[in-house]
């Protein structure tokens, strides 16, 4: 598979746009416009995050939006850390193990501290997400029993 990251850019921003989940995942992922306007508003803010495409060979297949630091009403370990902010693979493209190959390219490139050194990435999800609970999980993110608007927080060691 040939997954690759791609930052978001004229060329893209309308397929990233355009992309949604499956029907019964609406609840628990923001819809890609949402995370754009929020990612704009953070960089005019001066903070730090990072878009992009997820792509199998040249066909987006998903977005991923990362943060860095902390912000208002973040949890403690934000503060120097990563954030997987949003995730989500286009419901034409899941079940395909883009989300596994994705998830490698975006803790790698973590891993790569564009924004500074860090010891851990967090992200949360709905408590109710069986699937995300999961699937984090088997990448070893391990809850820490914190809830950030409403959602379980998961933490993965960077220093593996």
């Amino acid at each position: 598979m040939d997954i690759k990251l791609v930052p978001i850019t004229d060329d893209n921003v309308w397929d990233v746009y355009k992309m949604s989940v499956a029907k019964h995942q609406e609840d628990f992922v923001a819809p890609n416009d949402q995370s754009l306007i929020e990612a704009y508003v953070t960089l005019l803010k001066g903070d730090n995050v990072h878009t992009f495409a997820i792509n199998q060979g040249d066909t987006p297949v998903g977005f991923v939006m990362l943060g860095y630091g902390a912000q208002e009403g973040d949890p403690e370990i934000a503060k120097d850390n990563y954030l997987i902010w949003r995730f989500m693979i286009d419901h034409e493209y899941q079940g395909k193990g883009y989300g596994k190959q994705a998830l490698h390219e975006i803790i790698k490139f973590i891993k790569s501290f564009p924004n500074g050194e860090a010891k851990a990435c967090w992200l949360s999800y709905e408590p109710e997400n069986i699937f995300a609970k999961k699937f984090y999980a088997s990448f070893g993110f391990k809850e820490t029993g914190e809830i950030c608007d409403d959602e379980l927080v998961a933490v993965l060691s960077l220093n593996s």
